[in-house]
């Protein structure tokens, strides 16, 4: 086994995928989110497990995403959210993708190619009703259909939006977007139902705002266990972590009192200290933002980072933790011993987000998958 790696526990995204069902009424389907390797999950057994579960819709980024879980075997619609160029359309044929639209240009592309490969390609219109990202305005929504429905090759699978602002507690503008969405649906004569699937919620939005859920809905970060809202919407789901990232010392040290540690000395201690070192670092996913921040966990408690994060070395403090020694195993994200360091806890240390902590730890990393009581480690070409 590597030094240092993120395990991913199956049964919990399993758990977590039943809860978010609960939520829904059973006429409402689930788009997983599975963009960027699973949020550092892992794509493909994070697709399988979810398909297993009963999911039929998936959501990409990008083409070559959708065509490597369509040569892992999953079937279902995909949608690709940043939609298809022209060099990827053959792909979007031949694995039967739903590229997301927001340009005339692009739509006759896809037109185009599919009518001269005797297909018909399913898209799904981005309607932009104030994140500010992809998608075409709402004003622009009735002429946009009018040339799409001119169109051969193409067929208007679904009507989209997405959300800015609904993790915070502050509910009146998330319920205005939901507003003007349903204008944008009744305007263009869409009801949803089996020919147009409209949707607009992600994890946050699914959470807390039942009239947003419409014909599907798509959560990612609650897939994976991490908070999507503010505490006060925590409750509406019971998740569970699925990743974990663990580490194994590799040489534990006496030092005396003022005894400077790592590059710059940018700790010194102030006691006689006993220090762990690990090998991660910011090449791992272990940010230098986390220097003299962190906690890890060791034997069941809490140990405190020291110094500056290196590229591949990162030293903790275990003075007040008796018996630590060379290969005991350290808990940098996860449960260890009913003590737990949770991705939101991680992200306040570097400055960021749960979702980027997730990216960086899995991406980063070797993937073990932990599946009741079967260990699989991950073979990165599947």
């Amino acid at each position: 086994m590597s030094s240092h790696w993120v395990e991913i526990d199956l049964a919990a995204l399993r758990d977590n995928i039943r809860a978010l069902r609960q939520l829904l009424d059973a006429r409402k389907h689930i788009l997983a989110v599975v963009k960027s390797d699973a949020y550092g999950h892992g794509m493909v057994m994070v697709a399988r497990t979810l398909h297993d579960q009963g999911v039929r819709f998936f959501g990409v980024a990008e083409v070559h995403e959708g065509v490597t879980l369509r040569q892992a075997g999953i079937s279902g619609g995909i949608v690709v959210f940043l939609g298809a160029e022209k060099g990827s359309l053959p792909d979007v044929i031949r694995h039967g993708l739903q590229p997301v639209v927001f340009d005339r240009e692009q739509l006759a592309e896809i037109s185009s190619c599919a009518v001269a490969a005797g297909a018909t390609i399913g898209v799904h219109l981005k309607v932009d009703t104030g994140m500010g990202r992809l998608g075409i305005f709402p004003h622009e929504v009735a002429g946009f259909l009018a040339f799409l429905r001119e169109k051969k090759g193409v067929y208007l699978a679904g009507v989209m939006s997405h959300c800015p602002l609904a993790d915070l507690p502050d509910t009146s503008w998330s319920e205005e977007q939901n507003r003007l969405f349903a204008g944008i649906l009744r305007s263009a004569k869409l009801s949803g139902g089996e020919t147009c699937t409209a949707h607009i919620a992600n994890s946050a939005a699914m959470l807390h705002y039942a009239q947003m859920h419409w014909d599907m809905v798509r959560p990612g970060i609650a897939l994976y266990g991490c908070r999507a809202a503010d505490d006060e919407w925590a409750g509406k789901a019971l998740l569970k972590p699925v990743m974990s990232f663990k580490s194994k010392i590799i040489q534990v040290k006496d030092v005396p009192a003022g005894f400077g540690i790592s590059y710059g000395h940018t700790h010194v201690t102030t006691r006689p200290s006993r220090l762990a070192i690990l090998p991660i670092g910011y090449n791992d996913g272990y940010l230098r933002a986390l220097s003299n921040r962190a906690e890890v966990l060791v034997r069941g408690r809490r140990a405190p980072q020291r110094g500056r994060v290196c590229m591949n070395v990162t030293i903790v403090d275990v003075t007040d933790i008796p018996g630590v020694c060379p290969g005991d195993e350290v808990t940098l994200l996860g449960a260890q011993q009913g003590e737990q360091i949770s991705a939101e806890e991680v992200a306040g240390w570097m400055g960021t987000i749960n979702y980027e902590v997730l990216c960086l730890f899995g991406n980063s990393n070797k993937r073990i998958y932990l599946s009741d009581d079967c260990v699989v480690n991950e073979n990165r070409n599947d």
